[in-house]
């Protein structure tokens, strides 16, 4: 919480504190409300975020800001956009993905997200005091919304730039595959697709800050891992149980998820260290015919998603789940299969670079306190994307909302922006950003 004496401009010289003063003036509570409504109403489930994409390149365009849509085909989209420098200076890019897991549609996300779906989980827009709740309506929506504020004050007041100012609205920022039955024919929807696609196309920069949910400024990030792993038992009939061998792959499966569940701690525990704290869980179970309750299937599949520390590889964390799984199997008497399905390395930035000094004295100057970092973060982002292509970055971003005038569990903290705090998130990203785009290449250590 900032505090009543803090000074957002400290640190600053006298010409970069008038110019983001002049940016902060353009910054309205109202504008952000308009912008989140707009985004929380167009439904943008990974996918299908052309019809999003386009509304942001248009929201940019009318701002007077250079804006484009990029087409990853006729459904999925990223929207970029760009202020430009003299050159002299080095080009920062403020990205948010803009996807959201769920769909808000019942047909897709019934009984999966509960029994019925709440209003905070349709693509509608609604309002409790100072919030405004929707589907994705903080994560990520709230937070791609005010980097668009952000570069509208910008550009509304006139700065003069030495290093360009990009923006990017990724498509397929969400963990996860193509939605099952609904046309698209690539299964890589997801998993960082549209900020790979952005990079690829030139879309590129010196620096990057990803605008996503928690209060503290991070340089890296969990991988994650997903592996499919297969149980064994016997295929029969429930009239044959008491003739026949009989081993249930449903039962046995149970067995191995409650082991797995708890070696999960002593995994996390093994492998915190630096800002992560990798966690692991056993996303779903498959087996058998949903037409008959008469016959056990021979197999059974889970998958698991195992978080990666920077510092450990894919390979690594197979090696360590197949053994866990060697000595479960052993336990129960089991034939049990690992299959490695989808590896995202985590990765990390040097803490020393120009962006996260800045982004730290910003924090400081908002805060008036010590920054403080936290060191048990799990969630991967479309950072790690940027920080393997080989562009430094930080993640920031607004503090969940916990204090709300209403009840908040993990749906609605996503679901919900609070706009005091994108107000102050949209002037922290003011800061930052004139704090490096309008310094030399000397200045942030570029050669």
């Amino acid at each position: 919480m900032t505090t009543a004496r803090a000074d957002a401009l400290a640190g600053l010289g006298d010409e970069r504190r008038e110019w983001v003063e002049r940016a902060y003036a353009h910054v309205d509570r109202a504008r952000l409300r308009d912008l989140a409504t707009s985004v929380v109403n167009i439904p943008s489930p990974t996918g299908d975020e052309a019809p999003l994409a386009r509304h942001i390149t248009a929201a940019l365009a009318a701002s007077g800001i250079e804006a484009h849509t990029m087409d990853l085909d006729d459904r999925q989209a990223n929207s970029w956009g760009r202020l430009r420098g003299d050159g002299s200076g080095p080009d920062l890019l403020l990205y948010a993905p803009i996807d959201t897991v769920t769909t808000g549609d019942p047909a897709e996300d019934l009984p999966w997200v509960g029994n019925e779906l709440r209003a905070d989980l349709t693509p509608h827009a609604q309002f409790d005091e100072n919030y405004v709740i929707g589907l994705g309506a903080s994560n990520p929506k709230g937070h791609a919304v005010c980097i668009v504020a952000a570069a509208e004050a910008i550009a509304a007041a006139g700065i003069p730039l030495r290093g360009d100012l990009v923006l990017g609205f990724g498509a397929g920022g969400m963990p996860t595959n193509a939605r099952p039955g609904v046309g698209n024919p690539r299964r890589n929807t997801g998993q960082g697709v549209g900020c790979s696609f952005l990079l690829e196309q030139g879309v590129w920069a010196d620096c990057a800050l990803i605008a996503k949910p928690g209060w503290t400024v991070s340089w890296e990030e969990v991988g994650l891992a997903w592996f499919e792993i297969t149980v064994h038992g016997l295929h029969t009939y429930v009239g044959s149980r008491h003739r026949l061998p009989y081993r249930n792959a449903i039962t046995a499966a149970g067995e191995v998820v409650a082991k797995l569940e708890e070696w999960f701690p002593k995994y996390s525990a093994a492998h915190q260290d630096g800002l992560v704290a990798p966690q692991g869980i056993v996303a779903n179970i498959r087996g058998g015919w949903e037409r008959t309750a008469s016959f056990t299937p021979e197999q059974v599949r889970l998958t698991v998603d195992l978080r990666l520390s920077p510092r450990t590889t894919p390979t690594a964390a197979k090696r360590e789940l197949k053994a866990v799984v060697a000595e479960i199997a052993q336990s129960l008497d089991l034939q049990i299969d690992v299959e490695q399905v989808l590896a995202i390395p985590g990765e990390g930035s040097d803490p020393r670079m120009w962006l996260r000094r800045a982004a730290v004295h910003a924090w400081e100057a908002a805060e008036g306190e010590p920054h403080q970092d936290f060191f048990d973060a799990s969630g991967a982002t479309d950072a790690n994307i940027l920080r393997s292509r080989g562009i430094p970055t930080i993640r920031v971003g607004m503090p969940k909302v916990v204090d709300a005038p209403f009840e908040v569990d993990f749906a609605m903290g996503m679901n919900t922006v609070d706009l005091a705090a994108a107000e102050r998130f949209t002037k922290y990203l003011i800061r930052v950003a004139l704090d490096t785009v309008t310094r030399s290449l000397e200045e942030v250590g570029i050669d």
